[in-house]
């Protein structure tokens, strides 16, 4: 009986577990840093460039986890005078306009110094 009543306890445990670990990995449930909340999700404004766009980037990025790493990373990239982000969860990687020359060493620092890993910067024809 004893037996029985654990390997339930343990089963109950198991099935919470899981669920809450699909969630985080959709980005749906508390940010990176656990927790059992909810994330306010603070959509950065989306950035208009002053000037005609003259250039395009690929970034590929490492460690984004959730809607709050994506933001961190918008935020980041955006605040570059002259860039402007759309990054994807999903695809692991933003897309940046520019308006004017911006070095790739200047955004592989903003999304490293953002906290996540630059795989590969490149520029789009």
């Amino acid at each position: 009986m004893v037996n029985a009543i654990i390997t339930l306890i343990l089963v109950i445990v198991l099935i919470f577990a899981t669920k809450s670990s699909i969630k985080h990995f959709k980005g749906e449930g508390a940010c990176c840093g656990g927790g059992s909340g909810t994330v306010k999700r603070s959509k950065p404004k989306k950035k208009k460039l002053n000037g005609p766009v003259i250039a395009h980037y690929t970034i590929e990025i490492s460690g984004m986890h959730c809607q709050n790493c994506v933001n961190g990373v918008t935020r980041a990239i955006n605040a570059i005078d002259g860039a402007a982000a759309k990054v994807s969860l999903r695809k692991n990687s933003a897309d940046v306009s520019c308006d004017r020359d911006v070095d790739k060493e200047e955004l592989q620092r903003a999304v490293e110094d953002a906290g996540y890993k630059v795989i590969s910067i490149r520029r789009q024809p």
